[in-house]
C-alpha cells in the first residue's frame, strides 16, 4: 500500500491552533499582506474580506474524505481566499444570485492572476476541483432557477456539466458560459479589477433571466465517502481535470501525483506532529489528574485584549519590573527641599527593594452567574496574566465550568509553560455555565496543587458555592498543607460586592476582599502579592 493511500485511510487529529498559525503564515505570504488574519468558523463557505484583512474558514470537518484529503481542500480554499485579498476589491455575499453570480466569475479571475505567481498550485487546484466535482449536485434533481445557476456554475467553471440540459435550457447556460469567459478574459488582459467585473454582471443575470435577489441554497459538500464517491471516481475525475486543464501525455503518471500530493504530504505529517506536541506541551504531567484541556480551539482570543486596561496595570507595576520604589520618609537617600520648606513631616526620599518571589495559582469561576460580564471578566483575567508575566511571576491559572451536565476543571496555564496567547485562546473557549460547585473543583485540583505547590492560590468568583461546609473543610485542607487560600469575589454593584465579600468571610480564606468594577481585579491580586 502506498504511504498516500496510508495516509488517506488514517484519521489522525489536528488542532485547530496549529491550523491557524500555518494558515495566516501561508494567506500572508500568498497575498503579500503582512498584516492578513485568519479565523475558524461553522460557517460553510470560505470568505475573505478584502478590506478587514480578514479571511474565514469553515473547519476540516466541513470538507469530504480522510483528514489529508480535508486539509487539501482546506488548503486550496485558503489559497482562493488570499488571492481574493491580493486581488479583488469587494467580495459580495453568496446568499444572492448577483454576488453568487460576481463571486463565480472573480474566483476565475483570480486563480489566472494567482497562477501566475504560484504556478506550483496547479496540481492542487486540479486535485480540489476533482473532489468539488464530485460533491456538486446533479442537474436531473433541480427545478427551475435554482437548476439554471447552478449549471452555469458548473459549466462556467468546468466546461462540462453534472446531468443533463435540454433545448433552451442548454443555449441560455452555454451563451451565459460564453458571455462570461469573454469578460473574465477581458479583464484578465486590460488589467481591469472586481468593479469593472461587477458591471457586467447586470447583464449576466438578464441573459441568465435571473432574479439578482434569488435566494441561492448553501450547498453543504458531504463529509463521507458514499457509494458513489470512492477512490476510484476520484482517479477518474483527476484524469478528467489533468487532460481538460495540462498538456501532459502521460495522463496516469500525471493522475498519480497529483493524487498521492506529496508535495503537501510532508507539509500535512509536520502539523500532525506539531498538533501533538502542542497538545501535550506543558500537560504530560497532568494528564492524570482528571482535568480537561479545550480541545476546540477556533474562537478568536483577540477580542479578549484590552490594551488600555494592560497598559494601565503595567504602568502602575513599573516599579515593581525594576524591583525598586522611591517614597518620602523621615530618612533616606536624597532630600527634597520642596516637601521640607511645606514643613511636612518626611522630607526625605527613601529607594526601598521590592520583590514577588510567590508562586501563585489562579482559579476562576466560570458558572453562569457571570455571564452578563462574561467579556469584561475575561479581559480583566487576561490584564492579570499579562502583568504577572511582566513582572516575572511563576504562577497558573485553571477555569471551571459545567460542560454537557459535567463539571469541568479547565487547564488554562500549567506553571511549567509562559503566558501566550495560545493561553488567551484556551481562556476565550471556556463557556460560563452551570453552578458553582467550588469544594467539588477544589478536590478535583488538590492533588495536581500539591505536586505543583503554590504559595497561594487565588480564587475569582460570585461569592456562592453550592455548599458552604464543604468549601470551608477543603479550604482548610490546603491551608493545612501550607498553601495561603486568598479570594476575590464579583459583585455587579457596590452592594452586591459588599454582600459577597460577607459570604467570603465564612469560607475560613485567609485573606478576602471582593470588587464591583472587574478593571480592578488585575491590581487588587497583585497587591496580595507584594512582600
Amino acid at each position: 500500500m502506498s504511504r498516500h493511500l496510508e495516509r488517506n485511510l488514517t484519521f489522525l487529529k489536528m488542532r485547530n491552533d496549529v491550523l491557524i498559525d500555518i494558515a495566516t503564515f501561508l494567506a500572508r505570504r500568498w497575498s503579500g499582506r503582512s498584516k492578513v488574519v485568519v479565523t475558524l468558523s461553522q460557517d460553510k463557505i470560505p470568505l475573505a474580506k478584502p478590506e478587514k484583512n480578514q479571511i474565514n474558514l469553515p473547519f476540516l470537518e466541513h470538507f469530504p474524505g480522510t483528514d489529508f484529503q480535508k486539509y487539501r481542500q482546506w488548503r486550496v480554499a485558503l489559497w482562493y481566499e488570499s488571492m481574493r485579498i491580493a486581488n479583488s476589491s469587494k467580495v459580495l455575499s453568496y446568499e444572492h444570485a448577483y454576488g453568487f453570480i460576481l463571486n463565480t466569475l472573480e474566483t476565475k479571475r483570480i486563480e489566472i492572476l494567482g497562477l501566475g505567481f504560484w504556478y506550483g498550485m496547479l496540481n492542487e487546484l486540479i486535485y480540489n476541483e476533482a473532489m468539488s466535482w464530485l460533491g456538486r449536485p446533479l442537474l436531473n434533481s433541480m427545478y427551475g432557477h435554482q437548476k439554471t445557476i447552478e449549471a452555469f456554475s458548473q459549466y462556467f467553471s468546468t466546461g462540462y456539466i453534472k446531468g443533463e440540459l435540454f433545448g433552451r435550457e442548454y443555449e441560455k447556460v452555454r451563451n451565459a458560459t460564453e458571455y462570461a469567459n469573454n469578460i473574465v478574459q477581458e479583464a484578465i488582459d486590460f488589467s481591469y479589477s472586481t468593479d469593472w467585473l461587477e458591471k457586467h454582471i447586470p447583464k449576466l443575470i438578464k441573459m441568465l433571466e435571473l432574479n439578482p435577489l434569488l435566494t441561492i441554497p448553501i450547498s453543504v459538500p458531504r463529509t463521507k465517502f458514499g457509494v458513489s464517491m470512492n477512490q476510484s471516481d476520484i482517479i477518474k475525475q483527476v484524469e478528467r481535470v489533468v487532460k481538460r486543464r495540462t498538456t501532459h501525455k502521460d495522463i496516469d503518471k500525471a493522475s498519480k501525483e497529483i493524487i498521492e500530493g506529496n508535495e503537501v504530504l510532508g507539509e500535512f505529517d509536520t502539523l500532525v506532529k506539531e498538533s501533538k506536541k502542542t497538545e501535550n506541551k506543558g500537560f504530560e504531567s497532568l494528564e492524570n489528574f482528571g482535568l480537561s484541556i479545550p480541545e476546540k480551539m477556533d474562537i478568536d482570543e483577540s477580542f479578549l485584549y484590552d490594551p488600555v486596561l494592560i497598559q494601565k496595570i503595567k504602568s502602575k507595576f513599573r516599579d515593581w519590573k525594576t524591583g525598586w520604589l522611591e517614597r518620602h520618609d523621615y530618612t533616606g537617600e536624597e532630600f527634597d527641599p520642596e516637601v521640607y520648606v511645606e514643613r511636612l513631616p518626611k522630607p526625605f526620599l527613601a529607594d526601598f527593594k521590592i520583590s514577588i518571589k510567590t508562586r501563585i495559582a489562579i482559579l476562576l469561576d466560570h458558572s453562569s452567574s457571570i455571564q452578563d460580564v462574561e467579556l469584561k471578566y475575561k479581559q480583566a483575567t487576561v490584564a492579570l496574566c499579562e502583568a504577572l508575566s511582566y513582572l516575572n511571576i511563576k504562577f497558573s491559572v485553571y477555569a471551571f465550568s459545567t460542560e454537557s451536565r459535567q463539571v469541568k476543571c479547565w487547564i488554562i496555564k500549567p506553571v511549567t509553560l509562559r503566558w501566550s496567547s495560545t493561553c488567551a485562546r484556551r481562556l476565550a473557549q471556556i463557556k460560563a455555565s452551570g453552578g458553582t460547585p467550588l469544594a467539588e473543583i477544589y478536590a478535583l485540583l488538590q492533588p495536581m496543587i500539591n505536586l505543583f505547590k503554590p504559595d497561594i492560590l487565588v480564587t475569582l468568583t460570585d461569592g456562592e458555592p453550592s455548599d458552604y461546609d464543604a468549601v470551608r473543610a477543603m479550604v482548610l485542607s490546603y491551608k493545612e498543607s501550607g498553601i495561603h487560600m486568598v479570594a476575590l469575589g464579583l459583585g455587579r454593584n457596590l452592594q452586591d460586592s459588599i454582600n459577597v465579600g460577607q459570604n467570603l468571610k465564612y469560607l475560613n480564606y485567609e485573606k478576602s476582599m471582593a470588587a464591583s468594577r472587574l478593571e480592578d481585579i488585575p491590581q487588587k491580586v497583585i497587591s496580595l502579592l507584594r512582600h
